[in-house]
Order: structure tokens, then sequence, then C-alpha cells
């Protein structure tokens, strides 16, 4: 039988958290000021932590804190700092991004409840082990899953023990979470990082498109709530840390109904629609209908519409839900103290009041103390059974019973606001191992007929793994694995296919697709998707089965030599860097994929084309010019290789560059230094 999952709801500053909270929430997640994927919101210091944790418990509604963005070495301490505190505080649990930080949190504060973040990119069931051995009790998955994989996943995660949490509502990113470099790329200002700047929302045309063909709808899946009901999703999750309070209660009510009712009421439905949307909603990645129904903007009638709104849902918070059951006992004796005995079912409260006078002329009837203990309409408590025991004759003023109920309540709150924790002391995380790698240069090519006759100093190629893998005399072929897997058993026959013909090794840039890899005994060299930014990240992953890893892309060169790796490590050298993975092709919004050639193109408003190529089923946005790092290899500290990542390059241009490479040449035409000599915030 299916159970009723949690109602999520976001919180991005302390005047949301009442419309979240009265508005039907049962759990809220927030951010504090530092660490948080919405670093812009106006976030929580430690008292407001402390706050909010109390003013939830109180009510019966759980607390989780983002500390969701991809951590730098530098960072390490500090993050772990905020995680103590929270745990300090009573927050229930914390959602990471962030693979280092998560296993130094499951190591010293192990009591802390580790959620793993959409930034995770978590979409198929393979890694599921893996994250449990990590110490994740919950997965927030990606948000492009259909219904069918969701029921899977869900199915799988039920047998490993880990909560599924989906995103049920609110803004879509083109992007997969935690896969996005466009906001880092064209500004500095990291997504993976908490501080993106939206550029996908300005105008990007493809062929035949809107002009805002990297603009999707926003996401609502309120009307297949039931089924996730019956898949077993332990929590739905709505978006929304940066919007007005009267979005977080339309959106947290709306969500309420359909798990209590099964359905919305059609004008908080409407209401919904116009606070905030992008032309209406989608629900396309659930139900697999993709294409250009997917895709819309904020419009001028939008924002009209919402303001229309506001008064109406001002009222959906303005007083107190009463969500919280007591019992109560109440003993009114000739000659004794009054007592009231106030239970929640978990925690008990025993107060006692004045000894009752004797009635000089009507004596207290026992229905008007029970209206006088049960006046509880500006609290969360409601109570659902009442005992009295009053003898006859006794004289009470209705100020003395108010005075012996507020002094309950008073008491059950405190209790219910408690906070029992074990102690845990901050680690030191002192002690850096120096890189002293190669430098040895690893080819990507895109096809087996990219591959250029000559290799020169190239030993080492990686082919996507749908390819009919060649044999070249003296170098070794590693296989691709997708980024985003939507059958799993097709991975794995490939792969056996693959190990069967000789290759050993996989580049991955998902856990899954390392958990895939692993199991079937191939050697894994980890793709700049997993996000590696700090040496405990790096060693996590080589603790899960990485034995080689590609740095994140988000990193300077300052950085990577603070970074110290007892693995060995590589970075991205060379070539477009894929700045957007992406389910639903931007191309869509323009033309099928019957009439793409699987090589379309977006521009944007300064005429800047981004090529766009399509695999297995999913889409990669490249950056407009190719990173060139051939004659700066000298500053590159010593890592064990150097990826050079071919995409839409030609044979010819490919020697080329591999010769440049090899010689140090300076490079020729448009070219970019990505982010190794930028500050990213």
């Amino acid at each position: 039988m299916a159970f009723n999952p949690e109602v999520l709801a976001p919180v991005g500053s302390p005047e949301s958290l009442a419309a979240a909270v009265r508005s039907g929430a049962d759990a809220v997640y927030i951010g504090a000021k530092q660490f948080s994927a919405r670093r812009n919101a106006d976030n929580f210091d430690d008292n407001d932590i402390i706050d909010t944790v109390r003013y939830c418990h109180i009510r019966g509604v759980k607390v989780y804190l983002a500390l969701n963005i991809m951590i730098k070495q530098s960072e390490l301490q500090a993050a772990f700092d905020v995680a103590l505190t929270a745990y300090k505080c009573g927050v229930d649990a914390v959602i990471i991004s962030d693979l280092g930080l998560a296993s130094l949190i499951h190591k010293h504060i192990p009591d802390l409840q580790l959620h793993a973040s959409t930034q995770m990119t978590v979409h198929s069931p393979a890694c599921l082990k893996l994250l449990k051995e990590l110490g994740f009790t919950r997965v927030v998955v990606s948000r492009e899953m259909s219904k069918q994989e969701l029921q899977q996943f869900c199915a799988t995660a039920n047998e490993t023990g880990i909560e599924v949490e989906v995103f049920v509502h609110g803004a879509l990113c083109m992007s997969v979470s935690g896969q996005c470099l466009l906001s880092s790329v064209l500004g500095a200002r990291s997504g993976n990082r908490g501080l993106c700047a939206g550029p996908c929302r300005l105008p990007f045309k493809a062929q035949n498109g809107t002009g805002y063909d990297l603009s999707l709808k926003d996401l609502c899946l309120y009307e297949y709530i039931n089924e996730l009901k019956e898949m077993g999703v332990a929590s739905l999750k709505i978006e929304g840390r940066m919007k007005r309070p009267e979005y977080v209660s339309a959106a947290t009510a709306a969500c309420r109904q359909a798990v209590d009712n099964g359905f919305i009421d059609a004008k908080l439905f409407k209401t919904l629609q116009d606070v905030f949307s992008r032309s209406g909603f989608t629900d396309g990645y659930y139900n697999g209908n993709l294409g250009r129904d997917m895709f819309g903007i904020r419009t001028k009638d939008d924002v009209i519409a919402a303001g229309d709104t506001y008064s109406y849902l001002h009222e959906l918070y303005r007083a107190e839900r009463q969500s919280v059951s007591i019992k109560i006992d109440a003993q009114i004796l000739a000659d004794k103290p009054m007592m009231l005995i106030v239970s929640d079912d978990k925690n008990t409260v025993t107060v006692s009041g004045d000894i009752p006078q004797a009635a000089k002329t009507k004596a207290l009837e026992k229905q008007t103390v029970i209206d006088n203990l049960t006046k509880l309409g500006n609290t969360p408590y409601f109570c659902k059974d009442i005992t009295l025991n009053l003898d006859d004759g006794l004289f009470v003023a209705a100020s003395a019973l108010n005075a012996l109920r507020r002094d309950a309540i008073e008491q059950l709150d405190k209790k219910r606001a408690e906070v029992n924790l074990n102690e845990y002391t901050v680690p030191n995380f002192d002690g850096m191992n120096s890189l002293n790698g190669k430098k040895q240069f690893i080819a990507r090519f895109s096809s087996v007929e990219q591959i250029p006759e000559k290799l020169g100093c190239i030993k080492t190629i990686i082919l996507p793994y749908e390819c009919e893998m060649p044999q070249i005399d003296g170098v070794e072929i590693i296989a691709e694995l997708p980024r985003y897997i939507g059958n799993e058993a097709v991975v794995i026959k490939r792969l056996e296919c693959l190990k069967q013909q000789g290759i050993t090794a996989a580049y991955c840039g998902n856990l899954s697709a390392v958990a895939i890899a692993k199991s079937l005994g191939f050697k894994v060299i980890g793709a700049v998707g997993l996000n590696a930014n700090n040496n405990q990240t790096i060693k996590t992953l080589n603790d899960i089965g990485v034995d080689i890893q590609t740095l994140s892309a988000e990193i300077s060169v300052k950085e990577i030599k603070s970074i110290g790796s007892l693995s060995p490590v590589g970075i991205f050298a060379y070539g477009r860097l894929p700045l957007m993975l992406t389910r639903n092709c931007p191309i869509k919004n323009g033309r099928t994929c019957a009439e793409c050639d699987k090589m379309g193109m977006l521009v944007d408003r300064k005429g800047i084309e981004f090529p766009v190529m399509c695999r297995q089923g999913y889409s990669e946005l490249l950056n407009s010019a190719p990173l060139y790092m051939g004659d700066r290899l000298d500053e590159i500290p010593p890592v064990d290789y150097l990826l050079l990542y071919f995409t839409n390059e030609t044979q010819a241009q490919e020697s080329d560059i591999i010769n440049m490479y090899y010689s140090g040449k300076k490079p020729t035409g448009d070219y970019t230094r990505n982010l190794y000599y930028r500050d990213l915030i």
C-alpha cells in the first residue's frame, strides 16, 4: 500500500518559512550563508538556523540544510565547519553534492543524515549501492527522468534502503543538474558553486527556433503524485529558494492538496500558474514528450497575472496550521492544585496550577473546562482526545484555565525543540601530497573516422563506446560511456561485448557509469562531469573504483597546485568544453531529429555560434571556441595526463593540434583558456 510522501518546500529567507510551514510542508530545505546552490538567496546565519529548527520542530516539520555546491580545496575546512554547526543546531539532514565533503561528514559526524543532491547527477540505479556505502540515506534524482526510469530506480532504491526524492514543481534548467558550465565559462559565475547567472534564459537561437532555445517551462507533476506514491517516492520537492513567499505558499499548498486529496483545487492551481510560470507548465520529461512544447519564457502577461494573486495567497499562510495532534489529561479536584498533562505521543509534559475554590454561585461545568483547555487556535496543535476529572462544586476563573493551558503548551514547545546530540570535533585537514605526474597525452575522438592517420605522441585514445573499436599498434583504446544512462542493461551488454574484444578501460562521467564499469572489471578513468575539485573528492572517487580522475573544468592552474593527490589525475587540456548536458535537445525547439544531422548550432544575441552534438539520447552544447593550452604546458602542475578532447574537428585540424601541443606552439584562430586563469566565484 502506498504511503504519503513528505511535502518538501523551499525556504530562501525567514519570510518564506511561515509561508511554507503554514501552507502544509512536512519538511523545508534552507541554505546557510556559505556553500549553498542558491547563494543569492537571503539564506540563514547560525542564529537563523537555530530559530528555524526550533520553529519547525515544534510544528513537526523537518529541516534540511543545502550544502550542495562543489567545494574548493581551500574551502574544505570551512564547509565541514558549517556541517558541524548545522548538526549542533539540530538540522535533520544536509544535502550534499561534493563527494569529498560527504565522506568527511560521514566519517566525523556519523549521526548527520546525508542526502545526495540533484547536483550529483544521479539518474540510474547502478550507483545506489555506492551511495549507500558512502553514508547517503536519500538521493535527489535528476529532473530529466521518465516515469519508467523512475519506477525502476525506486524499485532498486527500496531494495538498497535509500529514500528517493523527486522534484515535482519549479524551474527546469536546460542542462542536467551538476553538468552545466555555461554560466562559469561565459561569466565566471559557477552554477555548480551556487552562483548561476542564468544565461540560458537569454536569447539563444536554433534554426527555426523561437530565439529562447535554452529556456524551458517550469516543471509541474502534481497530477502524477498518486503514481509517485505507488513507486515509493519518499519526498516531493518543490524548487524555489529564490522566489517570493507567495510562490512558496501556493506551490506548497498545491502539493499538500495533491498528496492528501489526490487533486488540486482549480482556483489554487490557476493561482499557482499565475504567481510564477513561464507561459505554463510542462511534464515533458516525466511522460517522455520532449520537443518544442517544453520550451517557454517569462512573458509580460505572466508578470501581470502574478500581481493579482498576492492577496489571495496571503490568506493561505496568515494563520497557524494546526497539524500536531495532542492528548490532554486534566485533573481539577478539591483541595489539590490543578494538574494538566499534555502529550504528543512522544513527549509528555505536566504542569500544575492554583487550588480550585469552592463555588459561591454557579459551579464549574465540564464543557466549559474542555472548551478552555482545547482553545489552541494560535498554536500548531489540535486536541484529538481529552480526559477530564472534575470534582463537583468548584470554581476556577477562565484566566487560570487559560494560563494552565499556555504553560503546558510552552513546556511542550520546549520539549519538541530540544536537541539531543553526540559530541563531535572538527578534524584537522592538514597534510598535502604534491603532484608528480608525467603529463602524458590522451586524445578523445567523436568517431573512428575522425582519428588521424598519424597520432604522433598519442599512445592512448578515448572513443564513444558505441563505436566499432579499431586496433592500432601501440595504442590503448578506452571506451567512453554515455554521460546520461537511460537504460543500464544496454550499457552492460555493450561493455561485455567490448571486454571480449580486449577493451579494458572505461571513461566515465557519472557515478552509475563508474559502478557499471567497475563491476565488469574495467579500469575507470573519471571524466570532468564527476566534479573533482579537491583532494578529498579524488580520494573518495578512488575508494569507489576510479583509478584515474580528470579534474573539474572549473579549476584554475593555481588551484591545481594546491590539490595534491595520491591518486593519478589529469586535466582537460584542449577542446570545445561541453557547457551543457541536455535530454531535450535545444535544436528541437526549431526542428525535429529527422530534420537534423546531429550537428546543430545555437547562436547567442551577440552572433556567437555554439555547436550542439547529439549522442545516445542526449545532447551536448559545446563552447564556441576550443580551449588551447599548448603554449602554456610548463605552467600546468605535473598532472598524470593531458586530455585533448576532439569533437567537430577534421583529421587535418587534429593532426595540427597534436603537433602544436607536442612542440608547444602558440594558438591560431579563435581559442580560450577556459577558467584556468580566472577567479571563479
